[in-house]
């Protein structure tokens, strides 16, 4: 899809956004011609990989099959890929099939040995009740800690993995998607020594490579069938924490490598965003963007610094508003189109207690949607969604191509009309049995 494309559909002229020939370097002019490229063939991509043809074969209760000729209606009712955005989303079904819960130990055990996962267990019966696919993010995260951790290192490191396991254990078969450890790359930042100076401590004591298998061993001895996620930023020490983590054969323990991409800063482009995407597929392991933002205002990561001053509202405005629908569009098709991507989580819905109050949400403050949130709407139910019409051929069989995920074919006989569901993917072969009965 062209930019001129994107931003068409955000309301926007290519002129509104256009910065002259003249003022690019010559690293940015081809920059830019690469990222159109990339941004030219997201269609075809999204096509191949996302697709595929299903051949049903559609049969009563006592398995007679459907006479040919007949019309199937099928309506897709779930995305295959994970569609997902942070805790505070988990109402947000409409969009979202995929909710973040939050599992920061500070907060879920804050007096030794009284952990209250309440709010977590009232997430997941909702989520449930919703077919909302459910991961508890993080396990492992030096960034804060309990104020009782005892002094020894050793003994907050074997306080860490007890934590580990009791979350997956008590979890186990509601939450069976993890990111066990966040942010190992850089445990030993000034603010991570303040904030959790005895998890960081027993991390160095330990060393990082040492301390991301432990947690995983952790995780995966407890819930051997759960998916195990290593979650960290675009830095070069990553690379070296995913090639660390692996058994003493070689295997890798990690299920899928997350990638945070908060753009507080300025959106990256479909270059780099590309690029990102390719630097970590190699590792053969699916790739989930476990947190994404991009703002609606100003941007600026020096923005925090005016936080400081009581006057100062890091505030949502309309060309920002603008500016963040394209940018969101263009994100998910650049995603959406790379083959290893399985999933793409928002972090904030809305503006509401956004991290660092940032205008970061889909949604401003009373809770009214951005244009971002209408093109994902656009996007994820409009042109990534399979609603069509085939019809029954001899011995109950029937065509059609749609994007993978699950779905209801639903038929009219005469004044009656039936229905079945079934899914398919990538992995699916050959004829998809669907049973079709009358709806109660």
């Amino acid at each position: 899809m062209k930019r001129r494309d994107f931003l068409k559909i955000v309301g926007l002229s290519t002129a509104s956004l256009a910065v002259p020939a003249s003022l690019l370097s010559a690293q940015q002019r081809q920059d830019k011609q690469s990222g159109q490229k990339i941004l030219d063939q997201t269609d075809a991509r999204i096509e191949k990989y996302r697709k595929g043809d299903a051949m049903l074969k559609l049969a009563t209760a006592d398995g007679k099959p459907l006479d040919a000729g007949l019309t199937v209606q099928i309506e897709q009712t779930r995305h295959k890929f994970l569609f997902g955005c942070g805790c505070e989303a988990v109402p947000e079904a409409e969009l979202f099939n995929h909710a973040t819960l939050a599992f920061y130990w500070v907060d879920d055990e804050p007096e030794q040995g009284r952990p209250d996962f309440k709010r977590a267990e009232d997430e997941i019966h909702w989520c449930k009740a919703h077919n909302v696919t459910t991961k508890g993010h993080p396990l492992a995260w030096n960034f804060y800690e309990p104020a009782w951790l005892p002094d020894d290192p050793e003994a907050v490191m074997e306080t860490q993995l007890n934590r580990i396991r009791q979350c997956v254990r008590r979890f186990k078969g509601s939450i069976d998607i993890w990111i066990v450890v966040n942010e190992a790359s850089r445990y030993d930042r000034e603010i991570c020594k303040k904030t959790a100076p005895k998890l960081t401590e027993a991390i160095r004591q330990m060393s990082v490579g040492e301390y991301v298998r432990q947690a995983f061993d952790a995780a995966r001895q407890t819930n051997p069938e759960a998916t195990l996620i290593i979650n960290d930023n675009d830095t070069p020490v990553y690379e070296k924490v995913i090639s660390q983590l692996v058994d003493k054969t070689g295997k890798p323990l990690y299920d899928v490598i997350g990638i945070t991409s908060h753009m507080h800063d300025g959106y990256w482009g479909a270059k780099l965003t590309w690029r990102v995407c390719e630097q970590f597929a190699k590792f053969g392991k699916p790739l989930h963007f476990t947190e994404t933002t991009l703002l609606s205002g100003e941007e600026g990561w020096d923005l925090r610094e005016k936080r400081k001053d009581t006057n100062f509202i890091w505030a949502s405005t309309p060309e920002g508003e603008k500016r963040q629908a394209w940018q969101v569009v263009e994100f998910y098709h650049v995603l959406f189109s790379h083959p290893a991507v399985k999933a793409i989580t928002w972090w904030d819905l809305s503006d509401q207690d956004s991290w660092m109050e940032a205008p970061s949400g889909l949604l401003r403050t009373d809770m009214t949607p951005k244009p971002a949130y209408q093109q994902l709407m656009q996007l994820i139910k409009g042109k990534w969604w399979t609603q069509t019409e085939t019809e029954v051929t001899t011995g109950g069989k029937a065509r059609f191509r749609g994007f993978f995920g699950e779905y209801k074919a639903s038929v009219r006989i005469g004044n009656r009309e039936v229905t079945g569901s079934f899914s398919f993917d990538q992995s699916t072969e050959g004829t998809i049995d669907v049973q079709v009965r009358e709806s109660l």
